[in-house]
């Protein structure tokens, strides 16, 4: 009977932990496709469990569209050499990423340049093992 318990709760620990592997998912995000925008960025949100760059593209109409573009938590931007000020409101940037599948105004942040200096903010960078 002790072994069917602890058989019974190992079952149901691995159950629970499904929904927390399926947090990390990029299944929303088309990786066979690539964006290159410029715009301004609007608000950079520094924030667990993934911070969010939003930039403002000015569409070919005139108009403007807020894109987000999600990148990993401060932690890991930290070791990538990205500060929170490093990309302040009115800054001029241009941003590569794989888009949302739904063709809302969002994807991935793979790669940002800054103009005024042409200094990349590369999130993933933050993973590198050194």
């Amino acid at each position: 009977m002790r072994n069917f318990m602890i058989v019974a709760l190992a079952i149901v620990l691995a159950l629970l932990a499904i929904p927390g592997n399926a947090h990390h998912s990029a299944a929303m995000f088309d990786t066979s496709k690539e964006v290159t925008l410029t715009g301004v960025v609007r608000e950079f949100q520094y924030t667990n469990p993934h911070s969010w760059l939003l930039v403002d593209v000015k569409n070919t109409d005139g108009t403007v569209a807020t894109w987000g573009f999600e990148a990993e938590g401060p932690s890991t931007l930290l070791r990538a050499g990205i500060h929170r000020g490093d990309l302040a409101p009115g800054t001029l940037i241009t941003i590569k990423g794989n888009p949302h599948r739904d063709g809302r105004p969002a994807a991935t942040w793979n790669i940002a340049i800054r103009q005024s200096d042409n200094k990349e903010f590369n999130p993933r960078a933050g993973f590198i093992v050194r």
